[in-house]
């Protein structure tokens, strides 16, 4: 008989690869390609972003290998932080996730699938204002649109089919992973192979390192050259868009309880998921060369670029072709997100850091109250509306988490020497300290350049302190399970 009071070693190698691949793609690689070519202005620099973000992602998840190898069970970046720097560090880590990581994403994400199914079925879109708009609280202009009760929809239905087992999770992200990678490939591949002429591509390559910024006042688009300095500072800040679409590669450490093999297999699915959407990614911009002016990436309506790019390659029809693309992408992201996420709170449950029923397991060998503890906060966040803010003022947090956990790759190796490492972090330390100062650099520039999407997100970590104190005073426990 299994033991339905711990988890189970039931995901295979492809298993945690398609975790990987299905949470990163989300909804970003199909427009934040337009704020990042208003802010480089140029075809070499927008591909260049896209590299290095790429292999920003890549460094961080070849070292996280090392990590998941030495401790191989639920709770991912949590345990890390946690083993390596103490328990607050881990819990700050876990407050910030609940709060706006985990939550924020899995709301923006569903509002995303209830706004593209906007073009299919309009009553389910972001037109149809069911509530508001009108003041409450600190929100100016509190609605509720179809939209959001879609994206709500979606998640709940996603919840309970991982609150039904990990099979469930398994089979749902298989079907709609495969099915993105598919469809993103066939628009690669007609985005490039059948737009014979060549004049666009030839045009965005013509002066193709010309950094630039691009801005558009009423029908007068301007452009203002960029010097080194100026063009850092402009990578930087353009990058935010391409590492949040890159983000969520490290949710499959979060389920290392129910990886097969997991100190082997959680380092290669870190890798092959990694790189699989780093060359989907450059090549979905390659297309978009291919078939956009800058101009026209850069002033895509409402930022769709692939909308812009659809439309030219395949008609009318492009919106819906669009529009089905991201509600795979969007639906199979978030259910990724939701399977993965509950994990980290099972594990701050059994360390007494949350509510301690989220440390349990439910017969089907899954943590179901922690399920419905994320699924009930996401809901709220898309409601308030204000999951988009929150996951603006985050994404300097999240990068200094990932700065944080890789640091303790070096911390470890001093501690714990003798442990044992099945998986050592490649290009240690070179590849590693990298990471570090990239992403250092990127959070320098944001917090000098962009103090508002900043400091923020620093706000909601401190708020963490007291409230670990206050646990810890409380003293959460849950039963030790046999």
């Amino acid at each position: 008989m299994e033991n339905k009071n711990q988890f189970h070693r039931s995901l295979s190698l492809t298993d945690g690869a398609l975790l990987v691949i299905g949470s990163m793609i989300g909804s970003g690689i199909f427009i934040v390609s337009a704020d990042i070519a208003r802010n480089v202005g140029s075809a070499g620099w927008l591909v260049v972003v896209w590299l290095v973000s790429g292999f920003i992602t890549l460094s961080a998840a070849l070292s996280y290998g090392e990590l998941s190898g030495m401790f191989p069970k639920a709770g991912g970046q949590y345990v890390y932080l946690r083993e390596s720097f103490g328990k607050i560090y881990g819990f700050l880590y876990g407050w910030a996730f609940f709060a706006v990581i985990q939550t924020g994403t899995i709301a923006a994400v569903g509002v995303a699938f209830g706004k593209f199914t906007g073009y299919l079925i309009p009553e389910l879109g972001e037109e149809n204002i069911l509530v508001g708009p009108m003041k409450l609280g600190f929100i100016e202009e509190f609605k509720i649109t179809a939209a959001q009760l879609t994206g709500i929809g979606t998640i709940m239905l996603l919840t309970f089919l991982n609150t039904m087992g990990v099979k469930n999770g398994k089979i749902v992200g298989f079907i709609f992973t495969s099915a993105k990678i598919i469809a993103m490939a066939a628009l690669i591949i007609f985005g490039i192979l059948f737009m014979k002429d060549g004049s666009v591509w030839a045009a965005n390559w013509d002066n193709a390192w010309m950094a630039q910024t691009i801005t558009r006042t009423t029908d007068v688009i301007t452009h203002q050259s960029l010097d080194g300095f100026t063009l850092a500072v402009a990578m930087c800040v353009a990058m935010v868009g391409a590492l949040f679409s890159s983000d969520a590669w490290n949710n499959v450490t979060f389920i290392a309880g129910e990886i097969k093999r997991p100190e082997r297999n959680i380092g290669l699915s870190l890798f092959i998921g990694t790189f699989v959407v780093t060359a989907l990614y450059v090549s979905m911009n390659l297309m978009y060369l291919n078939v956009l002016t800058m101009h026209e990436i850069a002033n895509a309506p409402a930022d769709r670029v692939a909308l812009a790019a659809a439309l030219k390659v395949f008609g009318s029809v492009g919106t819906v072709v669009i529009a089905l693309l991201v509600m795979v992408s969007t639906f199979g992201c978030n259910n990724g997100l939701i399977l993965s996420g509950a994990r980290v709170y099972y594990t701050m449950a059994k360390d007494g850091l949350f509510l301690p029923s989220a440390g349990v397991l439910n017969d089907k060998g899954v943590p179901g109250k922690a399920l419905w503890m994320q699924c009930i906060w996401a809901a709220i966040l898309c409601l308030s509306g204000q999951y988009g803010n929150l996951l603006d003022f985050i994404i300097f947090t999240v990068l200094l988490f990932y700065i944080l956990t890789i640091a303790g790759i070096f911390k470890l190796r001093k501690t714990m020497p003798d442990a044992p490492r099945p998986y050592k972090a490649f290009g240690y330390p070179l590849i590693p300290l990298l990471y570090i100062l990239l992403a250092s650099f990127i959070c320098i520039v944001l917090l000098i350049y962009k103090p508002d999407y900043t400091w923020p997100g620093l706000i909601i970590v401190l708020i963490g302190i007291p409230v670990y104190y206050f646990l810890k005073k409380r003293g959460f426990k849950v039963e030790e399970q046999n």
